[in-house]
């Protein structure tokens, strides 16, 4: 079982940065392959972002590309999302998650299967 924890939310203003960090434990981190979800009330958790276990392959939606970048630290054991020009559209509840790089690298949520609790961003006009 590996254990996420997500930090690094807020309350900001449109065109602000937020940079939100996850840790991974329980397993190595090398071995896993790390993503960003996020989800707003009656709607479907949906992908943000996601890195395999050696940096190399990343995968961003559509809606965040040129504006966030996924990063990850091996020797910390931390992905960060890190969101410029934050717009009220990306106001949700970000998760992050782990996936056993072994399964393969995918950015579908039905693939983690390792979630934290969440972290709440919250971009005001």
């Amino acid at each position: 079982q590996v254990q996420v924890v997500e930090s690094g939310g807020g309350l900001v203003q449109a065109g602000e940065s937020l940079r939100l960090s996850c840790t991974a434990s329980g397993s190595s981190f090398d071995d896993l392959n790390m993503g960003w979800f996020r989800q707003v009330p009656g709607k479907e958790r949906a992908r943000v972002a996601c890195i395999n276990w050696t940096g190399l392959s990343i995968t961003y939606a559509d809606s965040v590309t040129g504006r966030f970048t996924i990063s990850r630290d091996n020797s910390k054991n931390t992905v960060y999302l890190q969101m410029n020009n934050l717009a009220p559209e990306d106001t949700a509840m970000y998760y992050c998650a782990a996936q056993n790089a072994w399964r393969g690298y995918y950015c579908d949520r039905d693939k983690y299967t390792d979630w934290g609790q969440g972290t709440q961003v919250t971009v005001s006009s």
